[in-house]
């Protein structure tokens, strides 16, 4: 496989508050999925995000899991 793959996780859940990053329940989180590059990461973001605007509470995040498995972006382990 010649393409690099850069891998990025979608999840949310409800904060605690606004000022922090700190979930309410651990047991609730939403985990939306792993996908292969940052822009269908963010298409699969956007939505989730946009169905839940009614709740202040609810965040979605993108984590570059790509740079926590390869810090050093040279490919190795």
């Amino acid at each position: 496989m010649s393409d690099k793959q850069l891998l990025h996780l979608v999840f949310g859940g409800e904060l605690e508050n606004l000022e922090e990053v700190s979930f309410r329940d651990l047991n609730d989180l939403d985990i939306v999925g792993v996908f292969p590059d940052y822009e269908s990461a963010s298409k699969a973001w956007r939505s989730k995000a946009q169905s839940t605007v009614d709740n202040a509470h609810m965040r979605y995040f993108i984590v570059h899991m790509h740079k926590l498995l390869d810090p050093d972006g040279d490919g190795k382990f």
